[in-house]
């Protein structure tokens, strides 16, 4: 074999080597997109700011006992791992991923401006390979299929709907002058209520991202649940109330005015609004069994199959927490307070 044709062989060898290893590492890069049906979050927990979220054996949460830094932990709150130091809600997960809003660290200075790393991004499961997808601040999001949808702040009075595919491809306004929470996915529809010149039921066709009314309503926050929407009714003090879809009925589950609240299971948490008996309390679905889950006014209610953690309005510590479906025992978030002080040692 002449030396010309060995340099040709060579060379050729090489360059096959080089297709092989480009093309391998373009297929590692790359992200698979999800199934229609993916969740990222409970509509319930990210309307309470999404800072627990529960996905494949593990949930992920903001620590409050560390700056709201992204920590993950079996449900039964053991093996706690640091993810991601910095501020971070509305957490979600999805496919291979987790995607959270970071708010950088929040300046002392009193202009409430905020400094370092803020926006949307995506990493692994473990919390490697942070990707920023949108530089923004947020109000709202969910993962919806493939795709996130967010609510983006670009002025104090400027609030518009976004979405982005996962892999950080195909950035869309799908509406440039409405808020509207992308919170309650469910199978393709984005339900969520108007907040212009009615509180109607609307669905968004995330296929399309056209809206239609579902239901002239007056509520705010909706939730849904096993055929029923849940929501607020804006017209009579904000009690807590739900909409069958497939009857076309509304029920009251109860009158006392309501602050905000969640769905798991077969219960309802609600924080009342009352002037000289604020409590957190729940009940069945259907609005019987009520009772005090603990006296006073908290906020954050976020659920996982084992906890539902809370706390109080005016402090971000200690967070409580009490049994999902279990007899109501409040105690405190001890392993995230540990595990917290682990870290910043």
């Amino acid at each position: 074999m002449s030396r010309a044709l060995k340099n040709t062989l060579i060379l050729s060898a090489i360059g096959v080597i080089l297709i092989l290893v480009i093309t391998a590492v373009a297929l590692t890069g790359r992200i698979t997109l999800n199934d229609e049906s993916t969740v990222g979050n409970t509509a319930g927990n990210l309307n309470n700011n999404g800072h627990f979220c529960e996905y494949d054996g593990r949930v992920y949460f903001a620590n409050a006992y560390d700056n709201y830094s992204l920590y993950s932990m079996n449900p039964d709150e053991t093996d706690i791992r640091k993810l991601h130091s910095g501020a971070s809600s509305y957490i979600n997960a999805g496919g291979d991923y987790l995607y959270y809003v970071s708010t950088g660290n929040k300046d002392t200075g009193g202009d409430n401006s905020f400094r370092g790393a803020y926006g949307i991004y995506r990493s692994k499961l473990n919390g490697k390979g942070a990707t920023g997808m949108d530089r923004c601040h947020v109000a709202a999001m969910q993962l919806c299929g493939s795709y996130l949808y967010y609510d983006k702040i670009d002025t104090k009075t400027s609030i518009s709907l976004e979405k982005i595919r996962i892999d950080k491809e195909d950035r869309q306004t799908v509406n440039p002058a409405a808020l509207i929470n992308p919170h309650c996915y469910v199978n393709g529809l984005i339900y969520y209520c108007g907040t212009g010149e009615d509180h109607y039921l609307y669905a968004l066709n995330t296929a399309t991202d056209t809206a239609s009314v579902v239901w002239e309503g007056n509520l705010w926050n909706p939730v849904y649940a096993d055929g029923y929407i849940y929501y607020m009714d804006v017209g009579n003090n904000y009690r807590l109330c739900r909409y069958s879809l497939y009857d076309d009925a509304a029920e009251v589950l109860t009158e006392e005015r309501v602050d905000l609240f969640n769905v798991y299971g077969s219960y309802i948490y609600y924080q009342t609004n009352a002037e000289t008996s604020p409590a957190l309390k729940r009940m069945y679905l259907d609005g019987s069994s009520q009772e005090i889950v603990r006296e006073g006014t908290y906020q954050n209610i976020n659920i996982t199959s084992q906890y539902v953690y809370f706390n109080t309005f005016d402090a971000p510590t200690p967070v409580y927490k009490t049994s999902t479906a279990g007899p109501v025992n409040v105690t405190t978030f001890d392993a995230g307070m540990q595990a917290a002080l682990t870290e910043t040692k």
